[in-house]
């Protein structure tokens, strides 16, 4: 990827600068595949990783705060995605009726079969962004990603 010529510049930028841009630019096409991958389905990326943390819940449930705090991305309406995901049928809300402000979140059945469709795809998605990395490249990258905080 040339960073200089996607931003159009002609001066070379500083490497901490073009390093910073590029991790920008590549996250904005990881980004682009993986919604690519889930378009089939009518699903964004931020539901999808909505209904992974539900699924990772096994048969406890969530609640809004639970979701909000594992998400990937969390300048998310949480509120707004589960709405989404009840509106599909791939999620199911509670509210207890001893307390109101207690709302539990599960996976539906019909969800969790949507979501292995979605994984069939992201996961593919994710193969061909990686397929020319070796193993050893991959750890490389993420010790080198682990470095940034």
């Amino acid at each position: 990827m040339d960073v200089e010529k996607i931003i159009r510049t002609s001066s070379p930028l500083p490497l901490r600068q073009r390093s910073v841009i590029h991790l920008v630019l590549v996250s904005n096409r990881i980004g682009e595949v993986v919604s690519q991958a889930l378009k089939p389905y009518g699903v964004s990326s931020q539901q999808f990783n909505v209904l992974r943390i539900l699924r990772g819940q096994k048969d406890s449930p969530a609640n809004l705060n639970t979701l909000s705090e594992r998400m990937v991305s969390r300048m998310s309406n949480t509120t707004r995605l589960v709405d989404k995901l009840l509106e599909k049928g791939y999620a199911s809300r509670t509210v207890c009726p001893s307390n109101r402000r207690k709302v539990e979140i599960r996976l539906t059945e019909e969800g969790a079969e949507a979501l292995r469709e979605m994984d069939r795809a992201v996961n593919d998605a994710e193969a061909r962004l990686m397929e020319q990395y070796t193993p050893t490249q991959l750890e490389q990258l993420n010790a080198l990603l682990d470095l940034i905080h």
